[in-house]
Parts: C-alpha cells; structure tokens; sequence
C-alpha cells in the first residue's frame, strides 16, 4: 500500500449531510449527483463520503455523514442539499481496493504515516469512490481514503 501525503487544490462541492445508517448512502449520494447533473454542471472529481464518527463510538442512528461530489460552475444549494467551497489543504492519502466496508482497515496505518512525517490529523476521514459496484466486482472496488492534515 503507497501512502503519500498530497496537496488537495481548492474546490466545490454539493453534499447533503445526514444523520443515521450508512445504508442510506447510495440512494442519498444518487440524488446529490442527479441534482448536479439536472444543473448541467460538470462534476469534477469522483463522488465522495466524509465521516464524522465511528459506528464503533455512536450508534447507527448517532452516525453523522455527509456524501457529495466536487463540480465546476455557480450553483446556490436547494432543499437539503447544500454547497461549500473547500480550501487548498494537505492530506495524507492511499488507495484501498476491495468492499467499501473493509476500507477504514487502513485508517490507522494513514494516521500513523502523517504522524511520522511530522503532521497531526486536522479533520475527518474523506472516502472518494473511484468506480462503482455497477461496474466491478466488490473485490475490485477503489476507494482513495485522505485525511487532512497539518505539521505539527
């Protein structure tokens, strides 16, 4: 497993942030991105989830997510879904492959790199799905997992 730490550009991104199980991502994240392209934006980057805890801290219903995905254009947010613009930053960074639920397994050893290397997590993991269970088998999914980070 390569493990780097990268510069993240600024960028936009609509997201809807909720509450509860993750079984509510695919349908949550199908109306994010079937907003963005309703809006005939291009989206930029592949879709993402951030996690703001853990289901082995909180319980499922406590779960506290939000999905989205990055676009170029000038979009004001509607309903639940909303818009932020997210600054240049750091991250320390890898690719994991396989079930989407096996992906936190690298969590640690992410952490332990940017400590290493002289940084401090600065934020919550990001979780950008690569390609789709529509199109590979679990096995072969690709997930970039980033946190942020900051020298210490």
């Amino acid at each position: 497993m390569e493990i780097e730490i990268k510069t993240i550009p600024l960028y936009q991104v609509a997201f809807i942030l909720k509450n509860g199980s993750y079984g509510q991502i695919p349908e949550t994240l199908g109306k994010v991105v079937e907003w963005l392209m309703s809006k005939k934006v291009e989206i930029q980057m592949p879709v993402y989830g951030l996690y703001y805890n853990s289901p082995m801290e909180v319980s499922e219903k406590d779960l506290k997510w939000e999905v989205g995905a990055a676009f170029i254009g000038d979009l004001e947010g509607e309903e639940d879904i909303q818009i932020k613009e997210i600054p240049e930053h750091e991250a320390v960074s890898t690719i994991f492959k396989g079930p989407y639920g096996e992906a936190a397994s690298v969590y640690t050893a992410l952490i332990e790199h940017a400590q290493n290397e002289g940084y401090q997590i600065a934020g919550p993991p990001l979780e950008s799905y690569l390609n789709s269970p529509d199109e590979v088998p679990e096995s072969e999914l690709l997930t970039e997992i980033q946190f942020p980070v900051m020298k210490k």
